[in-house]
């Protein structure tokens, strides 16, 4: 995309400029015990690029695969990267900015995030159904954050939610609205309880009873194999899942609308970006290069074909003239 959020563009004028699961990081690691580079203490890190940076993001099998292909690009480009995933946002976000310099992002998750931990859980969430136009309504709590978001790709990956293709046909259920007034179980991400747009929305927006929520994961094979097992019956997932048919499971259509726009987005330290301004240069052909379909298919070579995470990055940087 061509357009930027008003913060890109304070940022560029001012700087004047127009994951691989690593074996030493893990979804464990304590993120606070990892200093990111001051970089006046630094004299490698300067607007040429290079010096040490930190990457943090989810651990899904997505986040992961769009973090390693940052950290090739910035491992390139001569950074010292160090990187670490999570199993959840909040992880991350409690030392970013901070100790954590860059986050591969989605736009509505990370706006969203910050407008309910400045104005509580129950927050009235931001719903555009377009990135720039979010990013612009977030723009106040990124700008009070440190947080710069680059180019927005126009990729998007938004929640999703499955049943069995069994009990799809069984309950007559092809959209959420289908379960409304019906008592389930939900396998989902450790944060999903209350969210407006995990099972928040689901309860409030759809009426659907959800009895518990199982913290297995956002499109894990824990989740996968709750439901499945029939331990649950709805599970979380994501709009580029390139396993659920193979699996005989069925997307529920979110016919309310209730998930905002979820354009792939890198956040950056707003300090960081004005120390390090070349990383618009490398991470903006990125999110261009990126499309829903790109990734629906990339995210299918791990999760399907179970090739490695680094590997399906690698390839389609070269193949993008990336690196």
């Amino acid at each position: 995309m061509t357009s930027r959020s008003p913060l890109r563009r304070t940022v560029a004028a001012i700087a004047a400029v127009g994951a691989v699961l690593l074996a030493s990081a893990c979804a464990g690691d304590d993120l606070s015990s990892n200093s990111a580079s001051d970089p006046s203490d630094d004299a490698s890190s300067s607007a040429s690029g290079g010096g040490a940076v930190t990457i943090a993001s989810q651990s899904f099998p997505e986040a992961a695969l769009v973090t390693s292909m940052y950290e090739q690009i910035l491992d390139n480009a001569g950074y010292d990267v160090t990187t670490k995933l999570v199993d959840a946002r909040d992880a991350y976000m409690a030392t970013f900015p901070g100790s954590v310099d860059i986050v591969p992002e989605y736009v509505g998750g990370i706006v969203n995030f910050l407008n309910a931990r400045e104005n509580g859980a129950k927050a009235k969430p931001f719903e555009a159904g377009d990135g720039e136009q979010l990013a612009d309504d977030g723009s106040k709590l990124l700008e009070q954050a440190g947080i710069t978001l680059l180019d927005l790709s126009p990729a998007t990956d938004t929640n999703a939610f499955f049943v069995t293709k069994e009990y799809s046909e069984s309950e007559g259920v092809t959209t959420l609205s289908d379960l409304e007034g019906k008592s389930v179980v939900l396998a989902a991400a450790p944060d999903c309880e209350g969210r407006l747009d995990c099972e928040g929305g689901l309860s409030g927006d759809y009426g659907i009873d959800v009895t518990k929520v199982l913290p297995l994961g956002y499109a894990t094979d824990q989740t996968y194999k709750a439901v499945l097992d029939g331990e649950a019956q709805l599970g979380e997932t994501s709009t580029t899942d390139g396993t659920v048919d193979s699996q005989g499971l069925v997307v529920l259509d979110d016919d309310q609308s209730i998930q905002p726009a979820q354009n792939l987005v890198p956040a950056v330290s707003t300090d960081f970006l004005d120390a390090h301004p070349d990383l618009a240069d490398l991470l903006d052909p990125l999110m261009a290069a990126l499309t829903t379909e790109k990734l629906t298919e990339l995210n299918a070579k791990v999760t399907v074909d179970r090739e490695k995470t680094e590997d399906v990055a690698k390839e389609f940087l070269d193949s993008e003239g990336l690196l």
